[in-house]
């Protein structure tokens, strides 16, 4: 009994369970998939799922806090090498469209899936949406010290800014188009002139 609760604790059954939920729910869908797809998918005992997560809502917002932890940490690592504001809104923007096609079907799971499944995870979302927001924010507000931008309202921009990034990115996740990494030099472009840079470049 303890050798198998032991192993239903461990870090790598954890992350199974994970990976193996978000395949059956963007496979089946939010509403289709029940706690025992997600263990056949995994290979986990029933009971080495109840062990973490009590209910499939648990797992799901499970799931979109592991994305978000993913998307902060290689966001955090890039940005912490660039020179400048400047640079880094331009890494934010790299590593954003990177990520989510790297993880492109956690993505689906995590910011596609999660609509319209109520109050949670609308929370859940808008405390996501805040995190990143408050990283632009900050770059911006760099830059702008820095004089690479002219003086301006950051928590606004850094909203706009969010925004723009949010629909181009869920529309390529649901359709796969316009693709996000082609997008990504024209959108740099309409959203440094948001902010005061009129010829559309990035400045370290």
């Amino acid at each position: 009994m303890n050798t198998t609760r032991a192993a239903d604790a461990s870090p790598d059954t954890k992350t199974r369970i994970l990976e193996s939920a978000a395949a059956v729910f963007a496979r089946k869908g939010y509403h289709d998939t029940r706690m025992d797809d997600i263990v056949a998918e995994s290979g986990a005992s029933k009971g080495g799922i109840y062990f973490h997560w009590p209910s499939k809502e648990k797992i799901f917002l499970a799931l979109i806090d592991s994305f978000a932890d993913q998307l902060e940490g290689r966001l955090k690592e890039r940005l912490s090498a660039a020179p400048g504001g400047m640079a880094r809104l331009d890494e934010a923007l790299a590593v954003c469209v990177e990520t989510f096609g790297r993880y492109k079907l956690l993505a689906k799971v995590a910011f596609v899936q999660a609509s319209g499944l109520g109050m949670a995870f609308e929370r859940k979302r808008q405390a996501i949406g805040d995190r990143f927001i408050a990283i632009i924010k900050e770059n911006l507000e760099t830059a702008a010290t820095e004089g690479s931008i002219p003086p301006l309202d950051a928590e606004l921009a850094a909203h706009v800014w969010m925004g723009a990034l949010n629909e181009i990115i869920m529309r390529w996740i649901q359709t796969g188009t316009p693709d996000a990494a082609a997008s990504l030099p024209a959108l740099r472009t309409i959203l440094l002139r948001s902010v005061g840079v009129a010829d559309g470049r990035f400045r370290t």
